[in-house]
């Protein structure tokens, strides 16, 4: 089996894949709603090219890094897995997370530059209100427990397709839109757009975020059980060992 990439390859994935991840959402989101004066088609049109973006992205990534694009799959991948040998380091964790982070905002920036707009213009468009919260706990639980579940029935490979599907359907079922993602939360700040969230909506979406990952595991615990140390080692022998696992 190849050995693992570098740690510094690594977070260059994570960062690219996460800057790739948002061009898309973001992009799309724009050119959507240039074209659609419909807000119901811009947001077929966005949620179209964000699920086979994603899905491209992730098995893309997945074998450099794991292609996790979102601090609370790394956080889960790094909680669930730190006492089996083969999951990420705290320290390694945190790189992951800032890549992600840095990655977020530069391709949201970017996908501004792209489209003649001015870069780095903060979004207005507020999005408050405890339905939109419930509907990021529900979003980002649903996102961890498809991912954990996969990688624990022994079906990693599968993690690209239904990923992508999960945030397709999850764009339209959810109040929220399903950011289910601090890192591109965060990113979408930096993007007066379609697809933006108000600097202020940033502490609220976050948190339901942190907390639908925390239900995410606990789901998946009770349904599935903790992860047997044989099959932690056979995940070390596929693209799973570092994740093949993502988000929006």
């Amino acid at each position: 089996m190849p050995a693992p990439a570098a740690l510094p390859r690594r977070a260059a994935a994570e960062f690219v894949g996460t800057a790739a991840l948002l061009v898309i959402v973001v992009g799309s989101g724009i050119q959507a709603a240039a074209l659609a004066a419909d807000t119901g088609t811009a947001l077929i049109a966005n949620s179209a090219a964000s699920a086979v973006g994603l899905g491209l992205i992730i098995t893309l990534f997945g074998p450099l890094s794991g292609a996790h694009l979102n601090p609370v799959v790394t956080l889960v991948s790094w909680w669930t897995r730190r006492t089996g040998g083969e999951g990420l380091t705290g320290p390694e964790a945190a790189l992951y997370v800032a890549s992600q982070a840095a990655g977020a905002v530069g391709g949201a920036v970017l996908a501004e530059a792209m489209f003649g707009r001015v870069p780095g213009v903060l979004a207005t468009q507020v999005r408050d209100g405890g339905h939109l919260l419930v509907g990021e706990v529900v979003a980002t639980a649903g996102l961890v427990l498809v991912i954990e579940g996969l990688g624990r029935i022994g079906r990693p490979r599968l993690i690209p397709a239904a990923v992508a599907a999960y945030i397709g359907a999850a764009i339209w079922f959810t109040s929220s839109g399903s950011f289910a993602n601090p890192a591109g939360t965060l990113g979408r700040a930096f993007s007066d757009s379609f697809t933006g969230i108000a600097p202020a909506s940033l502490p609220g979406f976050v948190a339901a975020q942190l907390v639908g990952g925390v239900l995410g595991v606990v789901l998946s615990l009770l349904l599935y059980g903790r992860p047997r140390r044989e099959v932690i080692g056979t995940l070390a022998t596929t693209p799973l060992n570092s994740g093949y696992k993502a988000v929006s």
